[in-house]
């Protein structure tokens, strides 16, 4: 079954990436928990070899680094020395040549872009190759995000499917008190694009909006993933704090604890 299948993949790698910022004392917890299932359904299901993806919602790096190990493209060793001095892998995806992160993000805002770019090569070499980009909701505020939509749009990039991290929470506060976008779809749609909606964090419903897509339309895809900032962690949810908060050592082991339950 899907759902039991990426579901332990989902934990294992929620473990692995809870362990690495409680030894390191990072943040960014909570964002990576609401996107990290949306990172595992799309390395797991949906990419093949020669696909791209693309995290523009870079400050959940620390979520994609787990998954890469788990694919065999980061080693074990280069895993532990996630945020440390002198890593290659730092709080954001870095430019350095790393299987499985083509290209540095993190200033948000870029991701589409470069997703579009690289939707718009495969394209003109005729290659099957499909390109996958992650974004955050709070990135819907940048006139550069927009930008790329309409680009896409213009450009008939068929080939590219955005998930759209919606836990309606951005570092200053909601996504409704800093710019409303409550109609998100409406403004998706309004740019050519075929837009789905699910559930964030269930493997079911994001498999079920991705297979729903017509697979003859010209036309970019979106799928608005409903999710909660700090899903699966009792004091994490729907908190903004953990957008920057590191964990102590009560709090790990109960965030463990948690994860482990499910």
């Amino acid at each position: 079954m899907l759902q039991d299948k990426l579901n332990k993949i989902s934990k294992k790698t929620k473990l692995m990436a809870l362990e690495l910022c409680e030894k390191t004392h990072a943040g960014h917890i909570g964002s990576m928990l609401s996107c990290v299932d949306l990172m595992v359904y799309t390395f797991f299901q949906q990419m093949k070899d020669k696909d791209f993806f693309i995290l523009s919602k870079g400050h959940a790096a620390c979520g994609l680094y787990c998954i890469l190990n788990l694919k065999g493209l980061i080693s074990k060793q280069k895993l532990k020395s996630f945020y440390k001095d002198g890593t290659n892998l730092p709080a954001h995806p870095p430019a350095c040549g790393i299987d499985g992160i083509p290209f540095a993000t993190g200033s948000l805002g870029h991701g589409l872009s470069l997703a579009c770019g690289l939707a718009l090569g495969a394209k003109l070499k005729k290659s099957n190759q499909q390109i996958y980009c992650l974004l955050s909701d709070g990135e819907c505020n940048e006139g550069s995000t927009w930008e790329a939509i309409n680009f896409a749009a213009q450009n008939k990039l068929d080939n590219l499917t955005v998930f759209l991290d919606k836990n309606n929470l951005q570092a200053f506060g909601t996504t409704k008190e800093v710019m409303n976008m409550d109609n998100m779809k409406e403004r998706w749609q309004s740019f050519y694009w075929d837009v789905k909606e699910c559930d964030g964090h269930d493997f079911n419903s994001i498999h079920k909006a991705v297979s729903s897509f017509d697979k003859k339309s010209i036309r970019p895809k979106c799928v608005i993933a409903n999710t909660i900032k700090g899903k699966g962690v009792s004091f994490m949810e729907n908190k903004i704090e953990w957008h920057y908060f590191s964990m102590n050592e009560e709090q790990y082991n109960i965030a463990v604890r948690e994860i482990n339950k499910q």
